[in-house]
């Protein structure tokens, strides 16, 4: 496992339950055993994919301490089925994948680990199917319970406004924009907070889009090779990617009718880290977590951003573990 050899990985796929068809990573340690550590599956965020900006990181380190470690491209991202229909990306449909996934891994339960629109698919999947979970590990965006009445993007961007590219996002106008330049975006986007583009509110991106003149590998966090590989995992387009965006009335409509809990099981540990400089998790939303999670520890990263997984990569493998021990999941042995 070279995590700057995306081959280096052992890649599968699946045509699961559900219908779709999922690429993912499966890597098992050698002489793997399931009952003496549980499978850890990793969900990915925006605009992202299974190579991610940590889990490439991750996988080799999770793996040699003797953890199964599987990577999924999430739904419209890579290999990974694309459809076409903004609705089939909600939450519920995302966790009844995930689901499908571990059935056909025959894995009854796994250690659930997410980042950005992957955290807060985690933190649902902990509400749709909590017979899944051993464990809940969320990076960068705080669990938020289930709405009690429907929050247009509009009106959220209102009451945040660092909240506004969302409503951009959620235009169907942003597809063929951000397909336009995307080398552009993803530089905009992945970079650390100290250099850091203005992106978060309503017209910045289309501003940045209009100005050719920002060289945008100055300060990103991908090298030229890293960032072709990204350009690569979306040749198929960005309306799947941004689809998540396009469900907010969906997922407020799906979990209104199944009558979801406001708090995740009691009997359920959770961990959350965040960078103390990401400007899309801010501290209130943090402290307001506690009120719907029994079992949360909480750790805070100083001067590190939205990207924890690459911006601090040896703490996130490191605290991931110590975590996991101190639920009883394993017993630390040498790196």
């Amino acid at each position: 496992m070279n995590p700057t050899d995306p081959q280096s990985f052992n890649h599968r796929t699946a045509q699961i339950s559900t219908g779709r068809f999922y690429h993912f990573i499966d890597q098992i340690p050698t002489n793997y055993y399931t009952d003496t550590r549980p499978p850890l599956i990793c969900l990915h965020g925006f605009p992202d994919s299974w190579y991610s900006f940590g889990w490439r990181h991750q996988i080799g380190p999770w793996c040699r301490q003797g953890f199964r470690v599987i990577v999924p491209d999430m739904l419209g991202y890579g290999e990974t089925d694309t459809p076409h229909d903004s609705s089939a990306y909600s939450t519920k449909n995302i966790c009844n994948d995930i689901s499908a996934l571990l059935d056909f891994l025959a894995i009854p339960k796994a250690v659930v680990i997410g980042h950005d629109w992957g955290s807060y698919i985690a933190g649902r999947f902990a509400l749709w199917h909590p017979d899944r979970l051993i464990a809940l590990v969320m990076f960068s965006v705080p669990y938020v319970p289930p709405m009690k009445r429907h929050m247009p993007v509009e009106e959220m961007a209102r009451k945040y406004p660092s909240y506004g590219y969302q409503i951009y996002f959620a235009s169907e106008s942003s597809t063929s924009e951000i397909e336009a330049n995307l080398v552009l975006f993803l530089g905009v986007v992945y970079r650390p907070s100290e250099k850091a583009l203005p992106w978060n509110k309503l017209g910045d991106l289309h501003a940045l889009f209009t100005n050719k003149r920002i060289d945008v590998t100055d300060g990103c966090l991908l090298n030229e090779r890293e960032l072709q590989f990204y350009v690569s995992q979306f040749q198929r387009g960005m309306r799947g990617p941004l689809s998540y965006y396009r469900t907010t009335k969906t997922r407020f409509e799906e979990e209104k009718e199944a009558q979801l809990p406001a708090h995740l099981p009691p009997n359920l540990p959770v961990l959350f880290i965040y960078g103390t400089r990401d400007a899309s998790c801010p501290p209130p939303a943090v402290r307001n977590a506690h009120k719907f999670i029994s079992r949360l520890n909480t750790v805070a990263l100083e001067d590190v951003g939205h990207w924890v997984m690459l911006e601090a990569q040896d703490r996130i493998t490191s605290e991931v573990l110590e975590f996991l021990s101190s639920v009883g999941l394993y017993q630390k042995s040498r790196m």
